[in-house]
């Protein structure tokens, strides 16, 4: 299979799961709803994932109308119906969305965890994964994953969560190297995570919600 064509845009799968149910691990983080900082967080991710010029679209799969209302607002089709079963289940679901809206672009799934995430870090790392029919990269601390990609017409099979850096290895998919792309590594599951990401600067709903609870 030749390398996706330089010309054709990418689509963008996001996973957001029910608010009340999101960042369970950022119970620490003393006076911050987590619903409101879910959807903030997943609102800055997909802003920049829709501003980025290798995306040609954004998939949002979510069950929660709330999270859909204010994702579509930003430019993302909603896609409804997840089998809830798991994250990976609900992302295969949504890029059957997207391979059916796009069936010539490369799908790609994206952690709706990033709010510090930057369009042109994104495009650094979506020129790389062109080169491969497979490719993930790996979280800010190596043991994860915050995107896998796949060209137009690979089986797309992703196993995102835990240890899934080195499930994706196993399973045949390159590497790609995101040490000029912190933003895109940087995913927030805990309260140190939060402030890592604001050192490297949250998108505007994050920004505004942590200056609310002067956090």
């Amino acid at each position: 299979m030749p390398p996706q064509d330089q010309d054709r845009p990418w689509s963008l799968v996001v996973p957001v799961k029910g608010l009340e149910r999101a960042k369970s691990r950022l119970s620490g983080a003393a006076g911050l709803p987590r619903a409101d900082l879910a959807l903030a967080v997943a609102c800055d991710t997909v802003m920049a994932a829709v501003a980025a010029e290798r995306v040609g679209a954004v998939f949002a799969v979510t069950q929660d109308e709330r999270a859909a209302a204010a994702l579509e607002a930003l430019g993302a089709a909603v896609v409804g119906g997840e089998p809830g079963t798991g994250l990976n289940p609900a992302l295969e679901h949504g890029a059957a969305a997207a391979g059916r809206t796009h069936p010539l672009w490369g799908r790609c799934a994206l952690s709706a965890d990033l709010p510090a995430l930057r369009p042109g870090e994104l495009d650094d790392v979506l020129a790389q994964a062109r080169g491969h029919e497979r490719s993930f990269l790996a979280d800010a601390p190596g043991v994860g994953t915050t995107l896998y990609a796949v060209r137009a017409g690979a089986r797309f099979a992703p196993a995102f969560e835990g240890g899934s850096r080195r499930r994706h290895l196993a399973g045949g998919a390159a590497e790609l190297d995101g040490s000029r792309a912190p933003s895109v590594r940087r995913d927030v599951d805990t309260a140190a995570d939060l402030r890592e990401a604001a050192r490297l600067g949250v998108g505007p709903h994050t920004a505004k919600l942590l200056a609310r609870f002067a956090w």
